[in-house]
């Protein structure tokens, strides 16, 4: 069963939508014995980074999120949280990834955010990407992204530069786009990670 990080930063209604499509029980996580409930954990977020890492202190679950031993998956948001820094209110992050969050802008030529269809190229064989084939297209929406490093990008995109698109370290997973808005990839995604 998965546990959804209800932080007050996320769009649960649409992933909590997708989760039912693919027939995957969750339930809501607002404090730190909520954990003790679950298997897995996912973290959402949409907004800015810098306010979603202040709202996730807020709720004094930083400490037990960081001790966890079970598939943690960011998503969105919840990916750049897993960064050590983000240019998106200069705030330090959860710092599970040694890399950071950075501004497309000035970077790129490209229209600012990055918004809509993009395909993914998969770094390596792993279980999130499970049934899913290179080069598939999935929905994002970001103005920020994770530096691209091969040590911990499971997935890359490229929108005017090379960034990740997912990455893991350890028993934490993140991805920059939306699974519960990118149709059958993307539940087959949130499928996979039920079962890591």
């Amino acid at each position: 069963m998965v546990g959804i990080v209800n932080y007050g930063a996320g769009n649960i209604f649409s992933l909590t939508a997708a989760l039912e499509r693919v027939q995957v029980s969750y339930g809501m996580i607002n404090r730190k014995e909520d954990f003790d409930l679950y298997d897995r954990v996912i973290i959402p977020g949409v907004g800015h980074a810098g306010a979603a890492m202040q709202k996730l202190k807020e709720t004094g679950l930083v400490d037990t999120i960081l001790a966890l031993q079970k598939p943690v998956l960011g998503i969105c948001v919840g990916m750049q949280l897993l960064t050590a820094f983000s240019e998106e209110g200069e705030a330090e992050m959860l710092s599970v990834v040694p890399l950071k969050t950075l501004h497309f802008n000035q970077r790129i030529d490209h229209k600012v955010p990055h918004m809509g269809w993009n395909s993914v190229q998969l770094d390596n064989n792993n279980p999130l990407f499970r049934d899913i084939a290179d080069n598939v297209y999935f929905y994002f929406v970001h103005s920020y992204f994770i530096e691209y490093d091969a040590t911990y990008t499971i997935a890359k995109c490229t929108y005017g530069l090379t960034f990740s698109a997912s990455l893991q370290k350890d028993n934490f997973f993140g991805v920059q786009f939306h699974p519960e808005k990118s149709g059958k990839y993307g539940e087959q995604l949130l499928l996979n990670f039920s079962k890591i």
